[in-house]
């Protein structure tokens, strides 16, 4: 899966900067039109931080949300609109109809999934799980529906490691899926014992330890914030490792004036916005020394359009559908991972 993978990311890459950007008279067009529809459809526009700078300056000028995936289900959920529109990733916009089955959920398009969940088959996860009934099942949010269902413990990065310490803590141990790198992270920070599931981020696996350091030696004094679904030889290079909004926070903490940033590149916009006389350098993930051939971006995260939003609540199509005794399943940890969020922040 991952070379095939790999190579859809570059293909996209590629055609990104191939393709002609709207003008700014499009752009300006499609929001009005958007804020128009949003309001007429009672709905709501959460964003991830991996969608484009447009994406997010429309989630923030309409009344929406930009956040990480664990704020974007509670900001779905807790808003009074009747319709959320995720912009993102598949197994987003199913947590959120999981989350509020009432409500009508679109998304810009239904196509936009992420290496991890294709590399987590329900079904295959199920059998694994079944072969170790001792253990105590968590699983990365970054999967589909099924696997929550199949799962005791749902978590995102951010609040993984609390997690797993809360569950080694009562002598449990562990079945973690599906990413393997934040798998290892963690087992190293807390020493659980945790038989991992053989997946990764197309993305974030594609940061290189040398060229990390490469880079470093071209800005000296540069802060290096690392997402920690890249490998281990990356992460122990890092000042801070971190969640999307735990690395946007590091930025403003930090004294460094320059960053250094292993993760989707989408998340530069929020971070120029929180730390406007900063700077913020992508690292690279192809290529020898301080060159960025490759640069980090979701294919995926980037089908979320200006013109497939516009269409969608058009249409009205593009619904996200859970099954029914799946979502009754999948909530239980979905919620605990909530609780344990609102525990943990209180």
């Amino acid at each position: 899966m991952n070379a095939s993978a790999g190579d859809i990311v570059k293909d996209h890459l590629n055609q990104l900067h191939s393709q002609d950007e709207l003008s700014e008279i499009d752009k300006e067009a499609y929001f009005e039109e958007i804020k128009i529809l949003l309001n007429q459809e009672d709905a709501v526009l959460v964003a991830h931080y991996y969608t484009s700078p447009e994406i997010q300056m429309l989630a923030e000028e309409s009344g929406g949300c930009v956040s990480d995936s664990l704020e974007m289900a509670r900001f779905g959920r807790e808003h009074t609109a009747s319709t959320v529109v995720v912009a993102g990733v598949k197994f987003m916009g199913e947590t959120a109809k999981i989350l509020t089955p009432g409500k009508r959920v679109l998304m810009p398009t239904l196509e936009a999934t992420c290496s991890l969940d294709i590399g987590c088959p329900a079904d295959e996860f199920s059998a694994f799980c079944d072969e170790h009934p001792d253990r105590t099942v968590v699983v990365y949010a970054n999967t589909s529906a099924a696997v929550k269902a199949r799962s005791d413990w749902v978590v995102t990065s951010s609040i993984a490691l609390d997690v797993v310490e809360y569950i080694g803590s009562k002598d449990q141990k562990i079945i973690w899926g599906p990413d393997k790198h934040l798998g290892r992270y963690i087992q190293k920070e807390t020493g659980a014992d945790m038989l991992l599931w053989d997946a990764s981020c197309i993305v974030h696996e594609e940061f290189k330890a040398q060229a990390l350091l490469d880079m470093k030696k071209v800005y000296p004094d540069a802060g290096i914030l690392v997402h920690p679904e890249s490998p281990l030889s990356v992460i122990d290079i890092a000042d801070v490792v971190g969640s999307t909004s735990q690395i946007i926070q590091a930025a403003q903490s930090m004294s460094n004036d320059t960053f250094i940033v292993a993760t989707d590149r989408g998340i530069f916009y929020k971070m120029q916005q929180a730390c406007p006389d900063k700077s913020f350098v992508e690292a690279p993930t192809a290529g020898n020394g301080a060159s960025c051939r490759s640069c980090a971006q979701c294919p995926w995260m980037g089908m979320n359009e200006l013109k497939s939003l516009a269409d969608v609540l058009r249409a009205k199509d593009n619904e996200v559908l859970v099954d029914f005794e799946v979502g009754r399943q999948a909530v239980i940890p979905l919620q605990r991972m909530l609780d344990f969020n609102k525990l943990s922040v209180s």
